[in-house]
């Protein structure tokens, strides 16, 4: 009796230390959302790609899920920089077909447009 009363009670303390702990972090989490935009890398765009998801969709030359970068780099010209910047950051869809790009918001806009540079170096 007395084993499952200790059991019991650590449960409990474990349970409400935890408790503060995570409201703790919801509070710290919100504070630090307000923060405008995430700090850019020292990397090139390639490098910076090859951080992140993007190998899995695109390729250099090659369709895959989603539209190769010369493809890219054929549609797209240097006046559209800022417009692709905001598309790897905020996710896009229905341009190259249904399958929607998932968003990227932990990309600086100043990585982001770095990417897109890389990406429009690769056109034919």
């Amino acid at each position: 009796m007395k084993k499952i009363f200790l059991a019991g009670a650590i449960g409990l303390l474990i349970f409400s230390c935890s408790k503060k702990e995570n409201t703790a972090a919801v509070a710290t989490s919100s504070e630090t959302t307000s923060v405008s935009e995430p700090a850019p890398s020292n990397l090139s765009g390639d490098q910076i790609m090859e951080t992140l998801d993007c190998s899995g969709c695109h390729s250099v030359s090659e369709r895959m899920i989603g539209p190769s970068y010369q493809e890219i780099a054929g549609k797209y010209s240097e006046k559209d920089i800022d417009l692709l910047a905001s598309k790897i950051i905020e996710g896009g869809s229905g341009v190259w077909g249904g399958v929607p790009m998932a968003a990227h918001p932990q990309v600086s806009k100043k990585d982001a447009k770095k990417m897109v540079e890389y990406i429009l170096s690769q056109k034919k």
